[in-house]
C-alpha cells in the first residue's frame, strides 16, 4: 500500500496580497474574468473543523488529535462575513452557499444566516441562500436554520449501508442519524434537499443503485460526484475514479433516464430525469467532463481568503482589507480587480499539467474552503 503524502505547506499560513487597485473597479453587477465568466456564486467556509474524517477530505492520519485548527480570532466574524458578502452581491453574485469543514459546528450559525438573508442582489432580490452539511447535526438545527432565512440544504451521504458509511466517515457515525437530518430538513421546508454522493471505486460503488432506489420519488435530488484530486492529503489516484458515464449506465440498467436542461448557467451538475417522472439525479464530473468554461464560483475561506478555484494553491487575503480600514468601495474594487484577472481552469488542463509532487505547488484542502 502506497504511503500517504502529508503536505509540507499549510495554505492557511500563506496568502496573496489583496490590494486596492489604483484604478477603481466599480461594482456594477457586470464583472467578468479573463475568459468572460461572470461572478454569480460565492461559497463561504465558516469553519475549518469537521466531526467526520472522510478519507477523501479530512483523513484521520493527517487531521488527528494534534492537528492545529485556526484560532477563533483568525476567523471572520459574522459581521465581517456579511460585509464581504455584500460586496460580492454588488458585483453580481446571486447565490451564497455556507460550507466548511462542517458549517453546523460554527456556534450560532443561525445568526449569520439571518444576517445574510437580509442582503439583496443587484436586482433587488434576496440571494439564494444554501448550506452544505454532512447531516450529523441537521435534525436538531433544521427548523432554526429555516426560521433564520436559510432556503435549502445539500447533504453529503456516501452510502446507505451502515457499515460502509461508518467506514467512510471514519468516526463510526451511523447513517440513520444523517437520514433523520434529511427528514428534518424536508419537514422544515429546506428544499428541494439535495444529497451528494462521492463515488470512490473499490469503496462504495455498490451503493449507487441502493441510493437511487431510496431517494427516487421522494423529491430529493441525488447527485453523484466523481472522486476528485482536491488538496494533497487524500491519496487521490485516477484508478479510484468512477466516471459519471459509468455511473449513469449502471443506473440506466434499472431506471431509464432522460437528459434535462440546466437549471442555471454555470451549474456544476448535469441533470437527468427518471423517464417515468419520479424525480431526477445529477452528475458532477469535474475529472472526466470539466465544466471550467462557465464556472462562475468564488470561494471565501473561514479567515477571509478569496480563492478563485477549488483546485487553487493560494488565496487573496481580504481579511487584511476588512480589518485594515478599507472602505466598502475599496473592498469591492479589490474583489473586482482580483476576479478580472482570473484565468483558472484547472480541470480542463488537468491532463496537460506537470505532475504536482516536487513542484512546490500544493492545492488547498477541500476541508478548508468547502466543496
Amino acid at each position: 500500500m502506497a504511503e500517504r503524502v502529508i503536505p509540507l505547506v499549510d495554505q492557511r499560513l500563506t496568502a496573496l496580497r489583496a490590494a486596492v487597485p489604483a484604478q477603481s473597479v466599480p461594482a456594477t453587477g457586470l464583472l467578468a474574468d479573463t475568459l468572460g465568466r461572470p461572478l454569480r456564486d460565492l461559497r463561504i467556509s465558516v469553519t475549518d473543523r469537521c466531526n467526520f474524517r472522510c478519507s477523501y477530505c479530512m483523513p484521520k492520519e493527517v487531521f488527528d488529535k494534534d492537528y492545529q485548527y485556526l484560532p477563533h480570532a483568525s476567523l471572520l466574524s459574522f459581521e465581517e462575513i456579511t460585509r464581504v458578502a455584500r460586496q460580492f452581491l454588488a458585483h453580481g453574485v446571486r447565490k451564497l452557499r455556507l460550507t466548511g469543514g462542517e458549517p453546523l459546528l460554527r456556534k450560532n450559525i443561525e445568526i449569520l444566516v439571518s444576517q445574510l438573508a437580509q442582503l439583496r442582489t443587484v436586482e433587488g432580490t434576496p440571494p439564494e441562500l444554501t448550506l452544505t452539511t454532512n447531516g450529523s447535526l441537521l435534525a436538531r438545527k433544521a427548523k432554526s436554520l429555516k426560521d433564520a432565512g436559510l432556503q435549502r440544504v445539500t447533504v453529503s451521504l456516501d452510502g446507505l449501508d451502515d457499515a460502509v458509511f461508518r467506514r467512510m466517515n471514519d468516526v463510526d457515525f451511523p447513517v440513520a442519524e444523517v437520514l433523520e437530518g434529511i427528514a428534518a430538513a424536508r419537514e422544515a421546508g429546506l428544499g428541494p434537499v439535495k444529497v451528494n454522493m462521492v463515488v470512490k471505486r473499490g469503496t462504495n460503488e455498490h451503493e449507487i443503485l441502493p441510493m437511487a432506489r431510496h431517494f427516487r420519488g421522494t423529491g430529493i435530488v441525488l447527485r453523484f460526484i466523481e472522486y476528485m484530486d482536491v488538496g494533497a492529503t487524500n491519496g487521490w489516484c485516477m484508478d479510484e475514479v468512477m466516471p459519471s458515464g459509468e455511473v449513469r449506465a449502471l443506473l440506466a440498467t434499472e431506471f431509464p433516464l432522460v437528459p434535462l436542461e440546466a437549471a442555471a448557467p454555470g451549474e456544476t451538475a448535469q441533470r437527468w430525469g427518471y423517464a417515468d417522472g419520479q424525480g431526477e439525479v445529477g452528475f458532477i464530473s469535474s475529472v472526466t467532463q470539466a465544466f471550467c468554461g462557465d464556472c462562475n464560483r468564488a470561494r471565501l475561506s473561514t479567515e477571509g481568503k478569496l480563492y478563485l478555484c477549488l483546485f487553487a494553491s493560494n488565496g487573496y487575503d481580504l481579511r487584511s482589507l476588512v480589518r485594515g480600514g478599507a472602505s466598502d468601495e475599496e473592498l469591492a474594487s479589490a474583489i473586482g480587480h482580483i476576479w478580472q484577472g482570473r484565468g483558472d481552469r484547472y480541470s480542463e488542463l488537468r491532463g496537460t499539467l506537470a505532475a504536482e509532487p516536487g513542484t512546490g505547488r500544493r492545492r488547498v484542502e477541500m476541508s478548508y474552503i468547502g466543496g
